[in-house]
């Protein structure tokens, strides 16, 4: 299997993104064998900032660290996309409703995830690497509902749900263990997680993208 995989992509690095409940629960040390079969030899895995902080598991971290392979992490926080959440509400009734809406931590564009994992694949160097990808500056749920609001050019209302409202709606779309380490890091963040890392800036030679520039770019699905 693995020479037939080696054949038909050719390919020597490799971006790995799970899904939350693979994240969760997941055991990558089967997948890592087979992509060092198919020939890859360079893993840049989308790991979460909740593993430097300890609010999460780092097994899947530790499985891709013990293989053979050359291996960066990217840890990312909170993302701006996240707020896609939002669109349904804001597009019927201006409205954007979420949890601990004052308290500030930093979003990260996906897009600079993106440019930051396109440097660590393709580029040497970066073997060994851990990098905490944050945006530009701390910012709440109740500023986000500001910059969407600006966006469009129309106030949005932010309305200040409880922690268990919160719960009850993030149970539909991610396991049980991520949404208590999200929750807690969202309204009781650590001074670590509400620090602006410099790794998207030294990786790239630029800022990250602040949260206005994210809304005016997906203005569309809030419209």
């Amino acid at each position: 299997m693995g020479q037939g995989l080696r054949s038909l992509f050719r390919a020597e690095a490799l971006f790995l993104l799970t899904s939350p409940d693979f994240m969760a629960t997941g055991d990558l040390g089967d997948v890592m064998k087979v992509v060092w079969a198919a020939g890859v030899r360079r893993v840049v895995l989308l790991s979460s900032h909740g593993v430097g902080t300890q609010r999460h598991s780092p097994h899947l971290e530790d499985a891709v660290k013990q293989s053979d392979l050359e291996w960066i992490m990217l840890r990312p926080g909170n993302f701006d996309s996240n707020a896609v959440q939002w669109a349904d509400s804001v597009r019927r009734q201006r409205v954007v409703a979420a949890p601990f809406g004052d308290v500030a931590v930093p979003a990260i564009d996906p897009a600079d995830i993106a440019e930051v994992a396109a440097v660590a694949l393709r580029e040497p160097g970066h073997g060994g690497g851990i990098y905490t990808l944050t945006g530009p500056e701390p910012i709440s749920p109740r500023q986000q509902a500001s910059a969407i609001g600006n966006a469009l050019g129309e106030p949005v209302r932010f309305i200040e749900q409880s922690r268990a409202q919160a719960r009850t709606q993030m149970l539909g779309y991610m396991p049980e263990p991520v949404v208590e380490a999200t929750l807690d890091a969202l309204g009781t963040p650590l001074p670590s997680e509400q620090r602006v890392s410099p790794d998207v800036e030294r990786l790239l030679g630029r800022p990250p993208h602040s949260i206005a520039e994210w809304a005016a770019r997906n203005i569309s699905a809030f419209q």
